[in-house]
């Protein structure tokens, strides 16, 4: 039977996988890898014995007919990316839309994915949110953030060390340096916090500490502007 899964794997600690996803890595025909290297420490943790084929936004495009023409074939695919759920804000989505398209059988595992931590610890309302994933770098990123000045949902964004400091300047400049935020870094990692407060609170802490590992922003909609922190809450 013609099957492609999409299997989450762990964000941070590697027991953050599911029996289920552990057991289709190793029952796969064929496991579709972001990165082979970084899999292959993954599927060692587990004893998964498998073959790996690189599937990563590189070359989705020119892959994807074929990995189809596998499954139509009857083969049963597993894909994963590096961390988290293929296909949020990882590669994913064109397979899947070409999967469907060839009326190929598509499951997705429920399991890790690095968003859902950092907004129920937020401590920001969370059952109305948006998820922007990472901002345009250059071209389109003021305007996107223009259009979301008047969004009253809970709002969520990757964004790299690197950069966090100057889209939290950002996002003071667009939404108010009062506008509460929480920024989850590290998470299920040794070194896991959430630094909460006031954007103009927050941006200081990590002028001060320099921000490390991945990063989930979690930004309060404009409806929620009212509460205010006097420091930031790690």
């Amino acid at each position: 039977m013609s099957l492609l899964y999409i299997v989450p794997t762990p964000v941070g600690n590697l027991e953050d996988i599911t029996l289920r996803a552990i057991r289709i890595l190793k029952e796969a025909d064929l496991i579709l890898a972001e990165d082979t290297r970084t899999t292959r420490v993954l599927m060692k943790h587990y004893d998964i014995k498998n073959q790996l084929m690189s599937h990563h936004k590189f070359n989705e495009h020119a892959s994807a007919h074929g990995i189809v023409e596998r499954l139509k074939a009857g083969q049963t695919i597993a894909l994963v990316s590096d961390a988290g759920t293929p296909g949020i804000s990882d590669p994913g989505f064109l397979l899947v839309r070409e999967a469907v398209a060839a009326g190929i059988e598509v499951q997705t595992l429920p399991g890790a994915t690095a968003f859902v931590p950092a907004l129920v610890s937020s401590g920001l309302p969370d059952d109305r949110f948006c998820f922007e994933g990472f901002l345009p770098q250059k071209k389109g990123r003021t305007t996107r953030l223009e259009q979301l000045k008047e969004e009253s949902r809970t709002m969520i964004f990757y964004e790299s060390p690197y950069r966090l400091v100057k889209t939290l300047q950002q996002f003071a400049e667009i939404f108010g340096d009062g506008r509460q935020v929480s920024v989850a870094r590290e998470i299920s990692k040794i070194h896991e916090e959430s630094v909460r407060g006031t954007l103009a609170e927050v941006v200081q802490h990590f002028q001060d500490n320099e921000p490390r590992g991945e990063i989930v922003i979690v930004l309060a909609g404009k409806a929620q502007e009212k509460k205010h922190s006097n420091n930031p809450k790690q």
